[in-house]
């Protein structure tokens, strides 16, 4: 006989297959037994039709294809025989589905079994619908199985209740007709009918507002009794799960009143009593129990307010927590960050157990509790809380200090009570994590301390203590050289003292001596190793002892492989040797930086200055450039894409030690006017060469804070555009010393200021809101540079605080925006607030000007955010 002819037996073909050693010798079986089913499906063969599909069934299973015997499905399904509608069925789930269009023949035999008289057969068939219900098929049948939920036997009406639901989900348009029948299956006292039942009208209700209207009015107290029933029911082995009747049911019908409750007072008070009952009588040191528990927790959450009820549930995940089984507590977690936004007061009770999981051995868990105990923090809790995860952060895992560090830092930023307390809490962090703190949180610490002027001492000693114990931290070290570079004075002569410190004895040397470790220590990036430098050049003016010594460290640097610190190490020494008459000007402190400003680039405003280079810019506060940069480039920073001085990170060297601002537009015209008078910057800066005399009629005050100030030297105010924060004056020969230093970027002799064509002004930008005006004026001596008034008009009728206006243009575009004269725009148009933009177009003649804009204010607290970009420019600009 045939080892594979259609006779061979299940049996047979699966030991062969299974004999095989190599998947070649696998697919040789499978071919030959996939043959002898093909001749046999050419041959009618109906003796072995049901053990050919059955084979077919296993060889799909090893995901070999089997389409060839879907057709024998049909046949066996049209049999009049249990056992082949038995084996056709159970082809056809597994073989088809319903995107197959064969199905359309197999409808009229489920039709004619759905109505069969035996029930077995019909049992058959509910099973099959429900596997592979279509659409269409839904539509058609959908009668029978209704007729079906009223079947006499329970199993019967349970596979009907089933079928029901895919018929339900397939055609919503359906829901209405099975209303009645599903609310008839919630008195049943079979439990599988019941479960099912509970389940159908579940998602009734989900797909029909109709459904959800009747089981609320006619089924919320049948439902409730039969929950207090089965709760309360005696020991019944056959519904018994762990010593608790029926769990399955309990969670269904739990699930059913959370639907039926959500929304709905009067059915919510319906509930009460029982949910009170399940969630107090059920035991909790069983798993059935547990999820039963869980479910009911859910419940009281999601319906209406009942505050006793949520104090009981979310006790009750209290408990959770204590367990000893994870996914217990995880689920525990899970859930009362679900129950904060509703009862916020008692998950506070559960603060320590939550605590506690913040330090628990598995990670999930671990990661889980930290973001619940950030969503508990606020300005009461703020210290206890930061405290104890301050403590933890020593001894927490590496793979968790970084998490756990980012958490740290935004509850401290977001809930500090007072600066002191803030600067205490970073210096911990620092001390502890500094590694996996980000640039930006260093940032905003500079921030607030050069906010903080009472604290100014307190700080620089401290960090200084904190570096003596902890320098290898590289963000710690960062800000610690940041601080003694603009502080350092403080910190040797003790200035500030406060009464909680200890006294601390600082020489000057032993200030240099922090930014030399920190230029030397291996672990050390470019980053550091710059802004130490820089600390380096502001001390030489601090201490004049230890100039020679602070030059000896710059000279070595000389020698450095890194071109960065080569560059700075020859142009900080030029400096201190060529300049020494104007260092102190140099490399005064500098100016408060503007909290407001670098909280809203923190937002994710975009920056107002758009370089069209391609470099990135570290954002660092001291002044690190780009490591790329070339000597002139990196003197002025030019493709600097930060923003204006006000806010900026002090990402270029020259405002970092004068605290002016370098737009990219001025630095180009002041570059032009260099390479006109045959000088060069660096040549300057290196002592190479002797750039001719500049006859300069005045010396204007670089230094001056006002915006509106007229100079004589309209070049050099450009070039040197003050910061609208405030610095201190210098002298009218420090100031001539800089352009000495500057060389070729002094201005010629006076000329008369021509404010070129007249363009007429356009609205920029109108809302509901907000109104904004541009006045255009050009210059005939250089045509690509257009300057630019906006004027800022309030059509609401409430103040905006806060007002920023951004701006952004195309690498072709180079855009620098002065201070706005005010950041409070009066309402209803009784003020306005103007701002200036220059713009240099370097496609001038066959590009036109195009800008996007966002402007960003406050109303009674809140932000509101508006964008939209400008096409309309008068051409020739």
């Amino acid at each position: 006989m045939n080892p594979f002819s259609s006779g061979t037996r299940l049996r047979d073909m699966i030991r062969a297959i299974r004999a095989c050693k190599t998947a070649a010798e696998e697919r040789a079986v499978v071919r030959k037994e996939c043959a002898a089913i093909r001749a046999a499906i050419n041959e009618n063969d109906q003796e072995y039709r049901h053990r050919n599909l059955a084979k077919l069934m296993f060889i799909h299973m090893l995901g070999y294809p089997t389409h060839f015997g879907q057709m024998e499905c049909l046949k066996l399904i049209a049999s009049a025989g249990f056992p082949e509608k038995r084996i056709g069925y159970l082809g056809l789930m597994l073989l088809l589905d319903e995107r197959q269009e064969v199905l359309m023949l197999v409808t009229n035999s489920l039709k004619q079994d759905l109505n069969h008289t035996n029930q077995y057969i019909v049992g058959l068939a509910l099973c099959a619908l429900g596997n592979i219900c279509s659409a269409e098929m839904a539509r058609d049948l959908a009668p029978e199985v209704e007729k079906l939920l009223q079947f006499r036997d329970p199993n019967i009406r349970k596979k009907a209740a089933l079928c029901s639901i895919r018929i339900i989900r397939k055609v919503p348009d359906l829901a209405e007709n099975f209303i009645n029948p599903a609310a008839a299956l919630l008195k049943e006292k079979h439990h599988g009918v019941l479960i099912t039942g509970v389940q159908l009208c579940t998602d009734l209700c989900k797909v029909s507002s109709e459904a959800l209207e009747y089981f609320r009015k006619k089924c919320t107290e049948v439902l409730v009794k039969t929950l207090k029933d089965v709760a309360n029911s005696p020991y019944a082995p056959e519904y018994d799960v762990g010593g608790i009747t029926d769990p399955f049911l309990h969670i269904r019908l739990l699930k059913f009143l959370r639907v039926l409750g959500q929304g709905d007072a009067d059915a919510s008070d319906t509930m009460n009593d029982i949910l009170a009952q399940v969630a107090t009588k059920t035991e909790s040191n069983k798993n059935a129990g547990n999820a039963i528990l869980y479910e009911c927790v859910e419940t009281i959450m999601s319906i209406e307010d009942n505050g006793g009820l949520r104090v009981l549930a979310i006790n009750i995940l209290g408990r959770f927590l204590s367990n000893r089984d994870n996914n217990i507590r995880y689920v525990a977690l899970n859930m009362l960050m679900k129950a904060i936004s509703v009862d916020a007061q008692a998950v506070q009770r559960h603060r320590a157990t939550i605590l506690e999981c913040v330090k628990d051995s598995d990670a999930s868990i671990r990661k889980r509790a930290l973001e619940l105990v950030y969503l508990l923090i606020n300005e009461s809790n703020v210290k206890p809380l930061t405290k104890e995860l301050i403590d933890y952060l020593e001894v927490s895992d590496q793979e968790f200090k970084g998490d756990l560090t980012a958490k740290i830092c935004s509850i401290v930023e977001k809930f500090s009570p007072e600066k002191i307390w803030y600067i205490d809490q970073m210096l911990k962090v620092l001390s502890e994590a500094g590694n996996f703190v980000k640039d930006e949180v260093c940032h905003a610490l500079i921030v607030v301390i050069s906010n903080a002027p009472d604290l100014h001492g307190y700080t620089v000693r401290a960090l200084y203590r904190a570096f003596q114990a902890s320098s290898e931290q590289e963000s710690l070290v960062r800000v610690a050289v940041w601080c003694i570079g603009e502080y350092g004075d403080m910190l040797v002569k003790n200035v500030g003292m406060l009464d909680v410190e200890d006294p601390i004895t600082v020489t000057e040397s032993d200030a240099v001596d922090v930014a030399e470790i920190a230029i030397k220590r291996q672990s050390s990036d470019l980053t550091t190793k710059a802004m130490a430098l820089i600390a380096l050049l502001k001390l030489s003016s601090r201490f004049p002892s230890c100039s020679e010594r602070i030059r000896d460290i710059l000279v070595q640097q000389k020698g450095s492989l890194v071109l960065e610190l080569q560059q700075r190490s020859i142009e900080f020494n030029s400096i201190l040797e060529k300049h020494r008459n104007i260092r102190s000007a140099l490399v005064e402190r500098m100016p408060v930086l503007d909290e407001a400003t670098f909280s809203g680039r923190r937002a994710g405003s975009v920056p107002t200055t758009v370089s069209s280079s391609t470099g990135a810019t570290l954002k660092v506060p001291n002044g690190v450039v780009k490591p790329t940069a070339a000597p002139l480039v990196d003197l002025l920073d030019l493709t600097s894409d930060d923003v204006p001085a006000p806010s900026s990170s002090g990402a270029d060297f020259l405002n970092d030690i004068l605290g002016v601002d370098l737009s990219p537009a001025s630095a180009h015209s002041g570059t032009s006017q260099a390479a006109k008078n045959g000088t060069d910057v660096l040549l300057d800066i290196l002592s190479i060469g002797t750039p001719p005399a500049q006859s300069i009629s005045s010396t204007p005050d670089i230094f001056s804070p006002s915006q509106n100030q007229k100079t004589p030297v309209a070049s050099l105010d450009a070039l040197l555009t003050p910061s609208p924060v405030s610095a201190r004056a210098a002298s009218p020969q420090a100031a001539s010393s800089i352009i000495d230093l500057l060389d070729g970027l002094g201005p010629g002799p006076t000329v008369p200021e021509n404010n070129g064509p007249a363009y007429p002004s356009i609205v920029a930008f109108e809302s509901s809101s907000l109104r904004i005006m541009f006045d255009f004026s050009k210059s005939p001596a250089n045509p690509q540079i257009t300057v630019i008034k906006a004027t800022f008009t309030n059509l609401s009728s409430n103040v905006y605080a806060d007002f920023v206006f951004q701006a952004a243009v195309p690498k072709f575009l180079q855009l620098h925006l002065d201070p706005a004269s005010s950041n409070t725009l009066p309402a209803s148009g009784s003020g306005n607030v103007t701002q200036t933009l220059r713009v240099t177009n370097s496609q001038h003649g066959k590009k036109s000007l195009v800008m996007r804009i966002r402007i960003a204010y406050k109303i009674d607290g809140k932000d509101v955010l508006e964008e939209g970009q400008i096409n309309g420019f008068p051409r020739d600009l």
